[in-house]
């Protein structure tokens, strides 16, 4: 049975809409997330011996009438369609999916992310041709409705579906999280088989690079941060260290182009001894001089692991900073303090690792002073990049609820992104408007990036490592219209 899955095409005229970033977006670097999960739950339905088709439209980028032709022709006797979603792009999505439907009338449709993982019931009544949508993490969910299409058997009794059915909208029980992790195939593995490697660029990392996860949920609280609330929850599942490693050898054996993998773990580094076995692993089988790596860590990193991950060809960490306030990081439930930080910083620039900053305004408690605050801080660590947005509260979040119930966020889901398809700015706290908040990040980003310390640094680095410099540029090329874009 042939089970096809899709991440459709959105504002394909504008460039790359990159569906799976934590804030989907056609985004101002040019990075372009692999469908990561959409891709795992694909590889599982393979495994169990499905005929998968695979249609990444934005990775070209394909417009609807591209991705419908592919479609029309590669999509005969599939019963069942995958269809990935985003909060901004959920009503193109809604109607690809009807369009699908149209073609395939007796197919079953389901929807897949954060999305109508959140939001079951509101998406489901978007269209009666949706037939259900999967709650949480979708691989089995998915494999068990394909099982269900192909046995004959009602494929609306499989746990973790919202769905329609005679005029009602039902729910199952939710399905139990995957812990067995070392059972779903490597993405790298379905990547070689069914996509373009070089489709995809992630700003920070070397071109081109294989995103992988070693491990689903996250143990931190962050109230705005969206995969741990709407879809893995905060228990981290682990695939073990060979696992992780096994997958490193395949992708140095079988991608001879790609230089970096991006570990795309909400915390890579939450358990040390398994960080710790990783990098020895990486190290007896000479990985780390065959491929560099970069991982999302929090600031409780300490440098002995810092100095493990360096050897073992780790090259950048990228911690969520947020905010230069404690009274905000306590606010939004970070669990870190600025000392942390401070330290953290310390210990990578001994350890060598270069670091990626995150800072983020408009949380609760937010004024003028506080986002000061975060500025003072970014220049004060002094980083290798940083980047500043306004938060964006996305359904299923306590961020979400916080700013729906006091009335912060303006516009509907399609106002999460300007026409442009890059990041809009939805939150207007009754202290700070939503233009002051897009112009202190715009200004701060413009500040620290065009200060003369931080220009000569960019080419010293760019001296030591002509790679780097070839991803700055490329990254700097897709920026500069806004960095010396003046703000009103």
């Amino acid at each position: 049975m042939k089970v096809f899955f899709v991440n459709p095409p959105f504002k394909s005229e504008y460039g790359k809409f990159s569906r799976e970033n934590r804030s989907p977006a056609v985004t101002r670097s040019g990075t372009l997330y692999y469908p990561l999960w959409l891709i795992y739950s694909a590889a599982v339905c393979e495994k169990d011996g499905f005929d998968v088709r695979f249609l990444d439209a934005p990775a070209s980028p394909l417009n609807e009438e591209q991705s419908l032709e592919i479609i029309a022709k590669e999509g005969d006797n599939a019963k069942l369609f995958v269809i990935s979603t985003s909060t901004p792009s959920i009503y193109s999505d809604v109607a690809f999916a009807e369009k699908i439907k149209a073609l395939y009338p007796d197919s079953f449709i389901l929807l897949v992310g954060t999305h109508p993982s959140a939001m079951p019931e509101e998406t489901l009544r978007l269209s009666e041709k949706v037939n259900a949508v999967a709650r949480k993490e979708f691989d089995y969910i998915v494999r068990g409705v394909a099982r269900a299409l192909r046995d004959g058997k009602n494929p609306n009794e499989v746990n973790g579906l919202t769905y329609h059915e005679k005029g009602e909208i039902k729910a199952n029980p939710d399905m139990e999280y995957i812990t067995e992790l070392d059972e779903i195939p490597f993405a790298a593995e379905f990547i070689k088989k069914h996509l373009n490697e070089r489709d995809y660029f992630f700003a920070a990392s070397s071109y081109p690079e294989i995103q992988i996860f070693t491990g689903r949920g996250c143990m931190a609280r962050c109230n705005f941060c969206v995969y741990p609330q709407t879809m893995h929850g905060h228990q981290y599942r682990l695939r073990t260290p060979e696992n992780v490693v096994a997958e490193f050898q395949y992708i140095a054996d079988n991608f001879p182009d790609v230089k970096e993998v991006v570990i795309e773990d909400d915390t890579f580094t939450a358990k040390k001894d398994r960080v710790i076995e990783i990098c020895k692993l990486l190290v007896e089988k000479g990985l780390n001089e065959r491929l560099k790596w970069l991982c999302n860590a929090r600031v409780n990193l300490d440098l002995e692991t810092m100095e493990a991950m360096k050897a073992a060809g780790c090259h950048l960490i990228i911690p969520g900073i947020e905010s230069g306030s404690q009274q905000i990081l306590n606010n939004i439930k970070k669990g870190t303090t600025i000392e942390q930080i401070q330290n953290y910083i310390s210990n990578a620039k001994k350890a060598k690792l270069m670091v990626h900053a995150c800072y983020m305004v408009g949380n609760n408690g937010e004024t003028r002073e506080t986002m000061e605050e975060t500025f003072r801080l970014a220049l004060k660590l002094n980083t290798d990049t940083a980047q500043f947005y306004p938060l964006l509260p996305f359904p299923g979040t306590e961020a979400y609820y916080w700013a729906k119930t006091n009335g912060y966020i303006k516009g509907g889901y399609d106002d999460y992104l300007k026409e442009d398809g890059t990041i809009n700015c939805v939150l207007a706290l009754p202290n700070l408007s939503s233009d002051e908040l897009v112009k202190f990040c715009d200004d701060a980003r413009r500040k620290y990036y065009l200060r003369l310390r931080y220009i000569l640094h960019r080419i010293w680095m760019g001296i030591k490592s002509p790679e780097d410099l070839k991803r700055s540029l490329k990254a700097f090329g897709s920026i500069k219209g806004f960095l010396f874009k003046k703000t009103k």
